[in-house]
């Protein structure tokens, strides 16, 4: 499976409105911006992420088929764990590998321990193995 990690706006700015469901996000010129689709690449989990001050970018959002989880506390993401090397945050969505995203996931779960079964749902998606789920 294909992963993504896409862009949600500006941490300070967007977080504390976020909720499930969401399509749009305050931009830095104060006005709303529409969320980009998943892209078809990406046929496994969408990891949402906000740009926080200094340049740090945080998870805030898990999508996998029907769930959709905003995080109780988000997760700065480093890059060479969490992307694969040599992968970088850009405009469009970064795709990444079942092992980059286990491992995130992981760290996911473990900084949000409430939501812990709810992010086991998603990571349940995919085989780090590369064999199919059955």
């Amino acid at each position: 499976m294909r992963h993504g990690l896409i862009y949600h706006g500006g941490f300070e700015r967007n977080f504390p409105a976020l909720k499930p469901g969401a399509a749009t996000f305050v931009g830095t010129d104060g006005t709303e911006h529409t969320l980009p689709a998943i892209p078809p690449e990406i046929d496994g989990v969408c990891v949402w992420y906000m740009e926080k001050a200094g340049k740090k970018f945080s998870a805030v959002r898990v999508q996998a088929g029907k769930n959709d989880i905003v995080l109780e506390n988000d997760l700065v993401l480093h890059p060479p764990t969490h992307m694969g090397h040599g992968k970088r945050f850009g405009p469009e969505p970064t795709v990444i590998d079942d092992g980059a995203m286990a491992t995130l996931l992981a760290d996911i779960m473990e900084k949000n321990p409430k939501q812990k079964m709810q992010i086991a749902n998603a990571r349940a998606m995919f085989s780090v193995t590369g064999k199919p789920r059955a």
